[in-house]
């Protein structure tokens, strides 16, 4: 399944015209810990590594995954749910003209916030019902006030296709 799964990002390739660098050769992020120096006379305060409805952004993560790896979903509105959608374009609409883009699925089974805008999220990806990629390591971010997947995590995807070429946009 893991093979069939990687022919499937292939086409993505070589359908993305976006010139823009995007720093998609990095490894998702790891969550760190901020300190603020405490100056006298101030009470030090923890950092913030969540919005301020966690269970909110958490169950709005796993519906815009959800949506934005579900075969029904048309691509203008996988765009509205994707990192900079609107440059993405020509990758997502190679994902919907493979046929087997009709057949990838994802659930989420974990989100742990690094920051009120940013997310690590832990997600099964299923071919024809089956997994394919099972724990697969993504992040979701904050962007015009919705929850959406990362850049980082769809360029992963492609990069995961085995082919070596850059890919524009990623």
């Amino acid at each position: 399944m893991a093979a069939a799964l990687l022919l499937f990002l292939a086409p993505a390739l070589a359908a993305c015209s976006d010139d823009e660098g995007g720093g998609g050769n990095e490894a998702p992020p790891t969550p760190t810990v901020e300190q603020t120096e405490r100056t006298e006379g101030t009470e030090q305060s923890p950092a913030v590594t969540a919005p301020p409805d966690a269970g909110a952004a958490e169950t709005e993560i796993k519906q815009n995954w959800q949506k934005f790896f579900d075969p029904a979903t048309s691509t203008e509105e996988k765009q509205a749910v994707l990192e900079n959608g609107d440059r993405m374009g020509p990758v997502l609409q190679a994902f919907s003209g493979d046929e087997r883009g009709g057949q990838v699925e994802a659930k989420v089974s974990k989100v742990e916030f690094t920051s009120p805008t940013e997310a690590n999220v832990t997600y099964d990806l299923t071919l024809k019902g089956a997994t394919a990629l099972p724990n697969a390591s993504g992040t979701a971010v904050e962007q015009d006030g919705t929850w959406k997947v990362s850049v980082k995590t769809l360029c992963a995807l492609v990069q995961l296709s085995g082919n070596g070429s850059p890919v524009p946009g990623c």
